[in-house]
């Protein structure tokens, strides 16, 4: 018998469940994994809260890494023993050990951690596209990361400046003021005393940003779209204070024809090829010391609703982790 955390109505923390549950043989193309990490995402409480509505009862969570323990019929090129994370596929990182399709997984290397493996696959896969892909960030451009002490924030900000941009990140004290300036921030703005749309204007003389990453949502995307230089680039990929509300597109024109993107995880993975190729580049920079994944929270995985509490409330920086 395996445990996992599971709920059955949306809501708050609380209703995550720690249960018992049958974990069968691996069906055809499946692979058993027992965990040894699971990483903690704020997409996690997005499933929980009901704001991405899921079939209940449902597991959660989207990123593990462990060592396979069974294969089902038709697997190759895994075998038990192998060590291996992964970060899509359906819902259920949330466990001791779960069943999961052979192509969702890639192979860790020995030089990386289970837990940076738990710890970096959402983020760090996340961090690549939106750097490389959704705007290729160029050297000399100056570019602005909310939350830039957070987890994908803390990684965009280190490979922002392996790139040779210059980064502005917000934060909301002075801890995490001092964690992003560790990281590389050239600027750091805490949003809770400036207004960080004008001190943006300041800093790049009144030009703007060639591109925003904002992961907050509701309460910072129209001062977001205000920090862009003409034809820059407003990249909405996450929703901690609440979805962006509609807006008039006219707004895209009067602040000087600039662009929204609202780009998801699956569609930058959407092929074996690209997974792994996204994944070769996240570990090439971790293994190699370029990228440092700040794991700055462990919690029991029984004890995942008091980590979403703590997550919710701002009291996380970096990454964190559940231990099975």
């Amino acid at each position: 018998m395996s445990h996992a955390i599971r709920f059955h109505r949306t809501g708050g923390p609380e209703v995550l469940q720690w249960e018992a549950v049958d974990l069968p043989a691996p069906d055809a193309g499946e692979v058993r994994v027992r965990h040894h990490a699971v990483g903690l995402n704020f997409i996690d409480t997005y499933h929980r809260s009901g704001l991405y509505p899921l079939p209940l009862p449902s597991g959660l969570g989207m990123e593990a890494a462990g060592v396979v323990e069974a294969v089902g019929e038709g697997v190759a090129g895994l075998q038990a023993g192998d060590r291996v994370a992964y970060t899509s596929g359906p819902l259920g990182a949330y466990a001791e050990a779960r069943n999961i399709e052979a192509r969702h997984l890639v192979r860790l290397p020995e030089a990386i951690s289970f837990e940076q493996g738990a710890a970096m696959m959402l983020q760090g896969v996340t961090a690549h596209y939106l750097l490389h892909s959704t705007y290729p960030v160029k050297a000399g451009e100056t570019i602005l990361v909310h939350a830039a002490a957070g987890g994908v924030g803390s990684i965009l900000v280190q490979w922002a400046k392996l790139l040779g941009a210059a980064v502005i990140g917000t934060v909301g004290n002075d801890d995490k003021a001092v964690r992003a300036k560790a990281l590389g921030c050239d600027h750091v703005i805490i949003y809770s005393r400036e207004r960080f749309a004008e001190r943006v204007r300041e800093l790049t003389g009144g030009a703007g940003v060639a591109v925003v990453y904002d992961s907050v949502g509701r309460d910072t995307f129209l001062d977001s779209v205000s920090c862009l230089q003409r034809r820059g680039t407003m990249v909405s990929f996450g929703n901690a204070t609440g979805p962006v509300a509609p807006f008039d597109c006219g707004l895209l024109a009067r602040s000087g024809s600039v662009y929204v993107t609202r780009p998801g995880l699956l569609d930058y993975i959407a092929t074996r090829e690209e997974l792994q190729a996204r994944c070769a580049a996240l570990f090439d920079a971790v293994g190699s010391g370029r990228l440092r994944i700040g794991i700055n929270q462990r919690y029991a995985l029984r004890d995942a609703a008091q980590a979403h509490r703590d997550l919710e409330e701002r009291r996380t920086t970096g990454s964190t982790i559940l231990l099975p």
